[in-house]
């Protein structure tokens, strides 16, 4: 057997070594081409990208929040403002022993049962990151003692933060509204709105009333400050600063002396007052009884307090003079006049009889008269000022429902006003379509409409149902001889940064083409109620021009030949209160619409209220007697009344 030779090829061996040389060349080749394109790749190609990065680790933009819009009466008065004060806040995502943390925190500082129910409540809505709020308005003493042991408690922060005020609460919740903190459908819109830049450390918005309609011009603008931070994330110095642009100031035509004045003539009982300049449609008082503290909502409101207010009987919440809907009994007879007069379907100086009661032809059912013996023969301005139902139930027979609704609505009745506020209420302007829309899921006989149906409407009944702000308004129309402006609350808009004022023009939306005599005649009426009509005992004693319209709406029917009975019937179903109501009839300044809720006749209970606002908004005195200056009153409902013992 032959052995293998113990030495190899040279020249093969040569062969192999040049071959892994080569190969350990073309390596160390590639792999510096790699590095020398990662090196381009970083340091040419994506140096923007990566230098602000590091910019961006080097430096912090902390927002700026800028002050909350003031909201100021038209004198000037503050209705809503800022304060500022201590929060003590919690990140949940930065705190190891979350019921730990708060348990030791309730030993320094006084955080109540409705604290913590609210802390649970924005706990369960928020995300793990985002500060909340454990108890607003800390003491000095009791952010000293958090702040003396913020060594030991991680993610626990007192910060100082600008809380809203409203000093008249209740009083203007309805009008003002309130801000309360951003959730996440507030989040989205903003996204889609493209102002989450601007809501950058904001925690609060606009939620309802003119707090949420004026947002954009209350909020302002945020700033940002450059900060450059170390490793660890602490602020070292300030590199530049964007100052924040605080909101602008609303002025509006609201008068709250006047707002006061209507609250204390209101006392406790529920309904709704407007009043509005007939001249500009500024809005000079406006009133929802009963209302709510708007302080309640800023942080987030508990779910006990939540439920008391949305199960109380009274309902403050609901905004009674925008939203609240109500047949407007005898005050929608100056309006039903207008389109008696302009469709000719009765003349100025025509008489007709105003018997005890009327009757369909071929029906016995009496639609029956307030007052029992009738008011003999009248004409047209006559029966509105002793409101002579039964002339009226004539006179829409006679006329149908295709020639009151137009007239009727050219007045703003059965529409939206174009306030400045959110969530108006349309209200119901009956005609012949209206009832197959409405009842369109019912059988045909339910949908017709019946010669019958305006009979209640022309009194302000049947299927009538407007807003105080609507009745307000068609009352403005009316006195200022037909000039149709949009009611506004807000006059001036005043620039944070210039000082300068954005004016809201009063400029007419339209004149309504009737002929000044019909005003005329239909204000010399409205006049005469308040001299020898319905509203006289209230007028009595007047030191200016008034005119006024008492009303009486049914909440619930009584059967034919029956009596009403306030006393034997649940407060919450008897009568509403009406009055309309303008002065001085020559040149007016004020037009007035007041509903209080189940408190019987016009004039026994909305009238006198309008008597005290007048004078004080005219002659800056008020009648000490109002409350108790009627013992009787005459009735003006289709139905038989008691008179009323105020």
């Amino acid at each position: 057997m032959r052995r293998p030779s113990r030495f190899k090829n040279p020249q093969s061996e040569e062969a192999q070594f040049e071959l892994r040389l080569i190969i350990a060349y073309a390596l160390i080749i590639l792999m510096f081409l790699t590095l020398l394109a990662r090196f381009i790749w970083l340091q040419v190609l994506q140096h923007d990208h990566f230098s602000t990065l590091a910019q961006n680790n080097r430096i912090s933009l902390v927002p700026i929040l800028p002050n909350r819009g003031l909201i100021l009466d038209r004198n000037g008065i503050v209705l809503a403002q800022n304060y500022s004060a201590y929060t003590l806040e919690l990140t949940p995502s930065k705190i190891p022993d979350l019921a730990a943390t708060v348990a030791k925190l309730k030993t320094l500082a006084d955080v109540s049962p409705r604290d913590e129910k609210l802390f649970k409540k924005l706990l369960a809505e928020s995300k793990t990151f985002e500060a909340i709020p454990l108890k607003v308005k800390l003491t000095d003493d009791e952010a000293a003692r958090v702040a003396a042991h913020g060594f030991e408690l991680p993610g626990v922060e007192v910060k100082a933060r600008l809380f809203r005020d409203y000093p008249y609460k209740e009083m203007t919740s309805h009008v003002l509204g309130y801000i309360g903190r951003i959730n996440q459908k507030d989040k989205e819109r903003l996204e889609e709105e493209d102002k989450t830049t601007n809501y950058k450390g904001t925690n609060y918005i606009g939620k309802t009333g003119l707090e949420a309609v004026y947002e954009d011009d209350l909020h302002g603008q945020v700033g940002f400050e450059e900060m450059e931070t170390d490793s660890g994330g602490r602020a070292v110095r300030s590199l530049r600063r964007t100052p924040p642009v605080n909101g602008n100031t609303l002025k509006l035509a609201l008068d709250i002396r006047l707002q006061e004045m209507a609250d204390k003539l209101f006392g406790d009982r529920r309904g709704a007052l407007v009043a509005i300049d007939p001249n500009t449609g500024g809005v000079l008082a406006f009133l929802s009884k009963p209302g709510f503290d708007p302080s309640l909502f800023i942080d987030g409101i508990d779910t006990q307090t939540w439920t008391a207010l949305n199960t109380d009987w009274q309902k403050p919440l609901i905004n009674r003079a925008l939203r609240g809907t109500y047949p407007p009994g005898s005050t929608f007879k100056p309006f039903m006049a207008m389109a008696a007069l302009n469709t000719h379907s009765i003349g100025m100086h025509d008489i007709r009889p105003a018997p005890g009661y009327f009757t369909l032809p071929g029906s016995s059912h009496q639609f029956r008269d307030s007052k029992k013996s009738g008011n003999g023969m009248v004409n047209l301005q006559r029966a509105i000022t002793v409101s002579s139902d039964t002339f009226f139930y004539k006179l829409a027979w006679d006329m149908g429902i295709d020639k009151i609704h137009p007239v009727v609505g050219s007045f703003g009745l059965g529409s939206k006003t174009g306030i400045d506020l959110d969530g108006e209420s349309i209200g119901v302007l009956p005609s012949k379509e209206w009832k197959a829309k409405r009842f369109a899921r019912y059988k045909p006989e339910v949908r017709r409409w019946y010669p019958a149906d305006v009979v209640s409407i022309g009194i302000g009944q049947g299927f009538n149902a407007y807003t105080p702000l609507q009745m307000a308004n068609a009352t403005a129309i009316m006195a200022n001889g037909g000039q149709v402006f949009k009611p506004h609350l807000v006059q001036q808009v005043v620039d944070s940064k210039t000082g300068k004022s954005r004016q809201i023009e009063p400029q007419p939306i339209r004149q309504l083409p009737y002929p000044k005599e019909y005003f005329d005649y239909i204000k010399e009426g409205m006049r005469n109620v308040m001299i020898s009509g319905t509203g006289a005992r209230v007028g009595a004693g007047l030191q200016y021009t008034m005119a006024g319209k008492t009303g009486t709406a049914q909440v619930v029917a009584i059967k034919q030949g029956a009596k009403y009975n306030a006393a034997a019937l649940a407060e919450q179903y008897r009568d509403h209160s009406w009055f309309i109501a303008f002065a001085p009839v020559e040149q007016p300044k004020i037009a007035v619409a007041i509903i209080v809720e189940n408190a019987g006749f016009g004039a026994a209970a909305a009238a006198p209220v309008a008597r005290g606002l007048f004078d004080f908004y005219l002659t800056g005195k008020v009648r000490n007697d109002l409350a108790g200056m009627l013992k009787t009153v005459p009735m003006e409902n289709g139905d038989v009344r008691e008179d009323a013992a105020d």
